[in-house]
């Protein structure tokens, strides 16, 4: 099977994937982005690996439906205006998509090349070289609305939702206002996501193409405290509720007590504060000489463990209770963990601090196995009798997930679910308050970002309809 490549016809079969990755020696000495810029001719070659299936896999596997062939056959072909054109037209954020999407779990696990053992097109590179290409040349268009609206909207929120609904909402003329308890928008972008991941001045010029285009932020403002949300019906036509989950579980095991522990998001918000040039001499949140045990496997898991071998940290080890197969973290971030030196302890779940002169000095755990397989249920995690071992330890950061702060106190009639989640209608993103709306994280619990974005931008289209039909009804 032949297709044409950017230099003539090429075998796509013969063509190796090359993602452009700094090495793990040099990528650990500071918080730049690990993925090197590639060449334009490496760009070309590796988009030219598409082999534009009958049924592309990937757009359905991504949660934007992104027109991925297109952009691909475009990029291959040296078109990148034009791809541009293609990737904005369905994600209003795609160079931070693909730098922090999972691909591994989504377009490029469901790539064909990959089904068929050939590996992936690196199809978060590309996508981030199309955008950054677009900003760099001037392609990003600001929002200049054809109409202004006399209806205004409130977004509680200004992370990766309430930015894609800002977004979408002043295209169509609104007068948007974001309020965000944070001293900067971009909430689990700027303070949630390392900057080797994502560099803050990726969000930042997104956050100022919003301000450019009439969006006006607000910060410092804690909704529930500083403002209630029935000031903000008072105030605006709709109101979309697009907060982020930041509630952490705790380890319940003895010997933790306060202090004894930090919690992930607090470990990285010290970070990336320094990272956007915050002095910052608390070594308290700082991992340089000492011995780190991270408890947690998802994606948050990694940042940590991650950030922590930056720091200088002696060692480095990551404590999860199952094994790597149902390890809840995107593979490719555990493949870049252990590049850089960082231990799993796989199937190991915390028993108990251990403390020496008031100060936590060990975790000890126990080592556990998993369960005989039933079909349809997830393997059970058992406990290996007589296997507890200890791991050295002066600071411990738990990253076991995070639950959704409890909203029904902002207002009596805002129903939730069991979860504490936003309810919202089967069909939409409506809560039980007439014109309030919820998107993202409030309503999903701690998910992914694109589908954040996804979730902002359906629910802007979503007011839209609302405030326009209200419009008409009034008028008729």
């Amino acid at each position: 099977m032949q297709q044409k490549g950017p230099t003539g016809p090429t075998g796509f079969v013969v063509q190796p994937r090359r993602l452009p990755k700094a090495e793990a020696s040099v990528r650990v000495q500071d918080f730049g982005e690990i993925i090197v810029k590639p060449t334009p001719e490496n760009l070309e070659t590796q988009a030219g690996r598409c082999t534009d299936c009958g049924v592309p896999f990937c757009q359905t596997a991504c949660p934007l439906q992104n027109n991925i062939p297109d952009w691909l056959g475009l990029s291959a072909e040296n078109e990148l205006r034009e791809a541009w054109k293609i990737a904005s037209a369905t994600s209003t954020m795609p160079e931070i998509c693909g730098r922090i999407c999972p691909q591994d779990r989504l377009c490029e696990g469901s790539c064909t090349l990959n089904q068929s053992g050939w590996e992936a097109v690196t199809i978060g590179s590309v996508e981030a070289f199309i955008g950054d290409t677009a900003f760099d040349n001037g392609w990003v268009e600001p929002i200049r609305p054809l109409h202004e609206r006399p209806e205004s909207v409130g977004i509680v929120g200004a992370g990766p939702a309430g930015m894609a609904a800002a977004d979408r909402l002043r295209e169509q003329g609104y007068r948007v206002t974001v309020y965000d308890r944070h001293d900067r928008p971009g909430g689990l972008l700027i303070y949630g996501i390392p900057g080797f991941k994502l560099e803050k001045r990726v969000v930042q010029r997104r956050i100022d193409r919003l301000i450019d285009g009439g969006v006006t932020f607000v910060t410092n403002c804690d909704v529930g405290k500083d403002i209630t949300l029935a000031d903000l019906r008072g105030k605006h036509d709709a109101v979309l509720l697009a907060m982020g989950v930041y509630q952490a579980r705790a380890l319940q095991v003895p010997g933790a007590g306060p202090g004894d522990t930090l919690p992930a998001l607090d470990f990285l918000i010290h970070q990336n504060r320094r990272d956007l040039g915050e002095a910052d001499d608390d070594t308290g949140h700082h991992a340089r000489g000492r011995n780190v045990v991270v408890i947690g496997g998802g994606d948050t898991a990694m940042d940590c463990v991650r950030t922590a071998i930056r720091q200088g940290a002696e060692s480095v080890t990551c404590l999860y209770r199952r094994d790597r197969e149902n390890m809840p973290g995107s593979a490719r971030e555990v493949l870049n963990a252990e590049e850089e030196g960082i231990h799993f302890e796989w199937l190991g779940a915390p028993k108990a601090l251990m403390s020496r002169d008031g100060s936590v000095s060990a975790v000890r755990a126990a080592r556990m196995a998993l369960s005989e397989p039933e079909f349809g249920k997830r393997r059970e995690i058992v406990p290996v009798p007589g296997a507890d071992f200890d791991l050295k330890a002066d600071l411990v950061i738990e990253a076991l997930g995070f639950e959704p702060e409890a909203f029904a106190a902002h207002h009596d009639e805002l129903s939730l679910t069991e979860w504490n989640t936003v309810a919202t209608a089967r069909s939409g993103f409506a809560t039980s308050l007439p014109g309030v709306y919820a998107a993202g994280d409030a309503v999903r619990g701690a998910s992914l970002v694109v589908w954040a974005v996804r979730d902002g931008q359906d629910a802007a289209a979503e007011i839209d309809r609302y405030l326009k039909a209200r419009t008409e009804e009034q008028a008729a």
